[in-house]
């Protein structure tokens, strides 16, 4: 594992840390127990604790590491609430919804009540993607204090070889969004075309916010991300922050052949 401090022209705030493990089991392994150890510090300041999980391959897969590590036993889960930082607006049944995947990972062996589990609407909730962002507003804002909107302890991200978060692509439309916690997203570059994603607002109003990556596909965007991109419209994973930290969490393909991360 090597750390490395970055504080980059394209980042505003506190400094990122990047963190590079050897492999993207490493990396898995590593983060689960982050994101616990990150779940019983917040439970000791503050309850109830919101955490936004992410799909992916990697994201799933540190959420299986979680539920094999002792640490899951220490965590008060009826204090904690998952969320997701975008969904496949698909039937519910869809094995490619991030809900189904992470439930069968870390969620269905949790001793967490089912109230505290936020998914993102379904394609038989509601008629449109639109809906289901209007939903999924109004449900953060239900959770969110007297002084604004919901403020997520920990948002976990994956992150595109095109360098897209959540489902916010570079150049989409859906980047624009403002004056809203989420976000309907059509024509994706990827498919399923439609889906719902939480916006740079809400992204933001995370305390901590961390990009899992892995894999050499990512490298590239790795580099512009970490190297002064400015552009949310070309790089949205480069200007994506949380308010007292922002963790780029890689393993080394991800880092590629950048001796400042390896």
């Amino acid at each position: 594992m090597s750390p490395v401090d970055v504080d980059g022209p394209a980042h505003h705030g506190p400094a990122r840390a990047v963190v590079v493990h050897p492999s993207a089991d490493a990396l898995a392994e590593a983060t689960a127990a982050r994101l616990l150890l990150a779940i019983l510090d917040a439970q000791s300041v503050r309850h109830p604790v919101h955490v936004a999980l992410t799909g992916g391959t990697v994201g799933i897969r540190l959420l299986e590491r979680a539920r094999q590590t002792p640490l899951a036993d220490a965590v008060d889960w009826t204090g904690v609430h998952l969320w997701w930082g975008d969904e496949r607006f698909v039937p519910r049944a869809d094995p490619e919804r991030n809900e189904g995947q992470a439930r069968a990972a870390l969620i269905d062996h949790l001793p967490i009540p089912a109230q505290n589990v936020h998914p993102m609407a379904a394609t038989e909730d509601v008629a449109t993607a639109e809906e289901g962002a209007a939903a999924y507003v109004a449900e953060l804002a239900a959770f969110g204090g007297t002084d604004g909107p919901l403020v997520f302890d920990v948002v976990l991200l994956g992150m595109g070889p095109d360098a897209h978060v959540a489902s916010l692509f570079p150049g989409h439309p859906a980047l624009r969004a403002t004056g809203t916690t989420a976000v309907a997203v059509h024509d994706s570059p990827k498919p399923p075309p439609d889906r719902i994603s939480l916006t740079f607002e809400a992204l933001e109003s995370a305390r901590q916010v961390w990009l899992v990556v892995a894999g050499a596909e990512k490298s590239g965007a790795v580099r512009r991300a970490l190297g002064g991109a400015t552009d949310a419209q070309e790089a949205p994973s480069a200007v994506v922050a949380g308010r007292d930290v922002t963790l780029w969490l890689l393993d080394t393909e991800a880092a590629g052949a950048d001796p400042g991360l390896v």
